[in-house]
This record gives C-alpha cells, structure tokens and sequence, in this order.
C-alpha cells in the first residue's frame, strides 16, 4: 500500500481515498443526489461511462461509475465478479494514477475510488480531480486543431507511457486530453504496468491510430495522413523513447 492512501472498510464495501486531497471523503461522495441536493452536480453523461461533474472539498472533480460495454452489459450491466478488493476496477485504477502521478506522469489526480458488494459481484466508483480547461483530442481533430506539431506533442505523450510500462487498455483520441501546451492522458481502466515490449508498444499505438482514422484525421486518404500526422507522431515517439528505438518510420 503506497502512503498517499486510506482505506475505509464498511460492511459492504470499502473506499480508498488521498487523505493529502481530503480527509473527510465517506459514501455520500459517490452519490449522485448528495451532490445535487447540495447544488454542486454540475453535468451528467449517461451511458457506459456513467460520468459527472462535482464540485468537491477537493475541487471540481470527475465521478465515474464502472459499467461493462459490449454484450456482456445486457447480463452484467455494472456489476463485476469478486476476485478481492486488491484486483477490483476502482482499487487497481486508483492505485495505478497515484503511482504514474508519484513519478510525474501528466495524469488526473486520484482522489477517491469505492466498491460495493453485492453477492458474488461487486460495483465500482472512481473520483479523480477534473483537468480544467481541456478538450480531448477527438474534438480538436473535429475543428480541424490537429496538425504536425500536436501530433508530435502526441507522440511524446504515449511514450512517457511505454517508457516506463505503463499500458493503455484503450488508447484512442478521446482518452487524450489538451490543455494550452500540456497533454495528459486519462482513463486508465484496465490500464496495466507491463514489461516493457516492443509487441504491446505497437499494439498500443496501433489503437491510437485506428482511432484518429475512425474519427476523420484521414480525409484525404491514409498515406497524406501518414506523411502530415503519423511520421511525425512517431518521430517524436521514438526520440523520447529514447536509445529503445522501434524502427517504426
């Protein structure tokens, strides 16, 4: 257990908080109608992500409820098989940011996650200090904002990452994020430490690359946007990876 963290165990469940962000973090932070009735609940997203926006003791902050995607959503929906408190999505997300922000990743700050018991299952929250003034880089790629010189700032972002093995489970435009000249990433859910390796470092970038394509960045075909957005991307990939160069020009 890292010292940045408490943990406070109920009955059915236990939550993992940053005493240094608040000391007095208990359930009612991970419900939604507290926040409302106290007039702090400013935006609701619905579907997978379940996502709000809440003014806090520590801050404006993100409230994520974990919800499965796919065809298993319609069996599960936001319920999760017990494995240990230690291997649950929140406990293990939570852990993983206060880590990769200890050695001064550009990642939101952790600031609480819970689990819920419920039989053999379990349900999740995470709250994380929402980054003020960003917009992800899908939306800068749809207002035409993507060119040569983000990309590369892009390329240098995911390979802080890799350098240290931090894996990205899912690595696409809209887990990015830019504000002013910093770019930080988000969404580390399933997200992993790994031994560094060439085959999951390309998987990885692979990802991001069907990603920007899906979401327009090729309009004028795949091999204009490898000579303005992707070379230059992986140009600055390979010279903050540093001597472990991949050979991916």
């Amino acid at each position: 257990m890292m010292n940045h963290e408490q943990l406070l165990v109920s009955s059915s469940g236990a939550i993992l908080f940053d005493p240094a962000l608040s000391p007095q973090v208990g359930p009612a932070w991970f419900d939604q109608d507290h926040w409302q009735s106290l007039g702090a609940l400013r935006t609701q997203v619905g579907g997978r992500g379940s996502v709000a926006l809440i003014d806090t003791p520590a801050g404006e902050c993100v409230l994520r409820h974990y919800r499965r995607g796919g065809l298993v959503a319609r069996l599960l929906g936001d319920h999760y098989l017990w494995t240990g408190a230690d291997r649950t999505r929140a406990f293990s997300e939570f852990r993983l940011l206060l880590s990769m922000a200890h050695e001064g990743l550009p990642v939101p700050r952790a600031v609480a996650a819970r689990y819920v018991r419920d039989g053999l299952f379990y349900r999740a929250d995470l709250i994380t200090v929402r980054l003020a003034d960003a917009s992800t880089l899908a939306e800068l790629l749809a207002v035409g904002r993507l060119d040569a010189e983000l990309a590369e700032l892009v390329g240098a972002l995911v390979a802080r990452f890799h350098r240290v093995g931090i894996w990205h489970a899912d690595l696409n435009a809209h887990n990015i994020l830019v504000t002013g000249s910093e770019l930080f990433l988000i969404d580390f859910d399933r997200g992993e430490r790994r031994r560094p390796a060439e085959s999951w470092r390309l998987a990885n970038l692979q990802r991001l690359r069907r990603s920007l394509i899906k979401l327009g960045a090729a309009p004028r075909g795949e091999h204009v946007f490898d000579d303005t957005i992707w070379k230059p991307l992986l140009y600055r990939y390979e010279l903050t990876l540093g001597s472990e160069q991949l050979g991916l020009l």
